[in-house]
């Protein structure tokens, strides 16, 4: 889902402008302070940021899956900590790497099994090089012996562990809310009588964390006949025309001009829940505050616990996936050709969430939501039909991406007083981790056993990105997340400095707070 917290980031303050060297040799003995390294050259800017007449992207030229002899085996944990870390694998069908001028880092000459000093012994350290090279596959290498203070990311991962009654206690407040707000959305003298309920967002996705405090709620109304309208070759932002005068329909009252406006439409959405609310009696619930630019009408239950519902209207189109999509989803060496043919059959929604035009939002665009294609993935995320079913071989996948979005979040807690990690969200995050499955799609790659590695490679990856700046929309390619438009360049150098502090020492974040 979108980011629900942060403006505009300020500049960072010198010492923690310059970014690391993701390629620091990582002793796990002691902790070190983040090192700086000279600043990653300017990427260029995508032309998706640029203001133009809308053009449809081409499909791209799938890759080829990579060879089976270059599947990795375990790699010792005490060698891990000489190798030189490398960005993540080159993808395949369709995934672009972030470009750097350098090349590729070298692979280690062998891949036996071997203690930390024959790693030692076979693999020279390269010399410290100024910026990062092209993405290439992490190497390999046997187990060994754990290195002394190694943390442990299965205690992490149990205290992440939600309780049963808790979920249970929270779903049973947010179900009866939605389906009394259902019931008067649906009745005859509302504008979105034909709305339906569409849960999404990290608890249905079964990869929420901590606690169960925030759930993610779509209302969606299906729009028959429209046309959309590009906004300035975004690939993302769309106006929303009908093809037909929509005489006797009742968001005819939402056009502004031809165009459905995204704006009056949610505007009319929140009043309606913020008077419905009044009714609920057996439930303490209260309306937030209007977000500038959110998508979302939030509501806050405030007792027994306290639980954030975002309810966000969408219009669902069965018509053929925009063509900006074409070349993204790059799920066929994954998840295989015919799981990706019947997603794209699948609709595609549109949320009221505005393009930003200058220092304020377009208020009559709408934006693409993949949110029940990415539920749909999660839920089935292995080559294997019974990959961590019942009595199906258990992979990493979603214990690596609840990591991650633990990493990135207690980060944020870290650093709450400042402004640098404020524009980086949780979907930054899961969309790094889809182009990792992508990079590595057998679910040998990701063997219960090997979590340690996995999320290492997750980490490595997103490092790059961060460095390069360069992340590529899952779904539309020609969306860089890490644009400069979007995310300033001190952001990105500070927030890759936090990652490589806490994975050189451990991860101490993950035991504070």
């Amino acid at each position: 889902m979108t980011s629900r917290r942060g403006k505009a980031t300020g500049a960072a303050s010198e010492a923690e402008a310059a970014a690391p060297r993701v390629s620091a040799p990582r002793v796990k003995g002691a902790r070190t302070e983040p090192r700086e390294s000279p600043a990653v050259p300017e990427a260029a800017r995508p032309s998706a940021r640029r203001c133009g007449p809308a053009r449809p992207s081409g499909s791209r030229r799938e890759k080829s899956g990579p060879d089976p002899q270059e599947k990795r085996q375990v790699r010792a944990r005490a060698a891990r900590a000489e190798d030189q870390a490398e960005g993540p694998a080159a993808r395949t069908e369709g995934v672009m790497p972030p470009a750097a001028p350098a090349p590729p880092l070298p692979r280690p000459a062998s891949r036996r099994e071997g203690t930390a000093r024959s790693a030692r012994e076979r693999r020279p350290q390269p010399g410290p090089t100024e910026v990062p090279g092209p993405l290439v596959p992490v190497p390999s290498l046997g187990r060994g012996k754990e290195a002394p203070g190694a943390w442990k990311p299965r205690a992490v991962l149990e205290k992440l562990r939600l309780s049963r009654q808790e979920i249970s206690a929270a779903a049973e407040v947010v179900n009866r809310l939605t389906d009394h707000l259902l019931r008067r959305l649906q009745s005859c003298e509302s504008e979105f009588k034909g709305v339906a309920l569409m849960r999404t967002g990290s608890y249905y996705e079964r990869v929420k964390i901590s606690a169960p405090n925030e759930f993610d709620v779509m209302f969606k109304l299906e729009v028959p006949r429209i046309q959309l309208e590009e906004y300035c070759n975004s690939g993302v932002h769309y106006f929303v025309k009908f093809k037909r005068n929509p005489k006797g329909n009742p968001l005819g009252q939402f056009l502004e001009g031809e165009i459905l406006s995204a704006s009056k439409m949610l505007s009319k959405f929140r009043k309606i829940i913020k008077e419905e609310i009044k009714n609920i009696e057996d439930t303490d619930v209260m309306v937030e505050r209007k977000r500038r630019g959110s998508p979302a009408v939030t509501l806050l239950v405030r007792k027994p616990e306290e639980i954030s519902v975002d309810i966000i209207p969408a219009l669902e189109s069965k018509s053929s996936w925009p063509a900006s999509t074409q070349g993204g989803m790059p799920i066929s060496n994954w998840l295989g050709a015919k799981v990706k043919n019947n997603l794209r059959r699948q609709p595609f929604y549109l949320v009221p969430k505005h393009a930003k035009e200058g220092s304020g939002f377009q208020e009559e665009t709408w934006r693409l939501s993949f949110s029940h294609i990415e539920k749909e993935i999660l839920k089935n995320h292995g080559q294997s039909k019974t990959c961590c079913e019942t009595d199906g071989v258990k992979c990493c996948r979603k214990d690596c991406l609840k990591l991650m979005k633990y990493l990135l979040e207690q980060l944020k807690k870290k650093f709450g007083n400042r402004k640098e990690l404020d524009k980086f969200c949780s979907y930054h995050v899961k969309t790094a981790f889809f182009h990792v499955c992508t990079q590595d799609p057998d679910d040998s790659q990701w063997h219960s056993k090997d979590l340690e590695l996995c999320f290492d490679n997750c980490v490595t990856y997103f490092l790059q990105c961060l460095k390069t700046e360069q992340l590529e929309h899952y779904f539309i390619p020609k969306v860089n997340l890490f644009s400069r438009d979007l995310i300033d360049k001190l952001s990105k150098e500070f927030l890759s400095k936090q990652i490589e502090y806490e994975r050189n020492n451990g991860f101490p974040v993950f035991g504070e707070f």
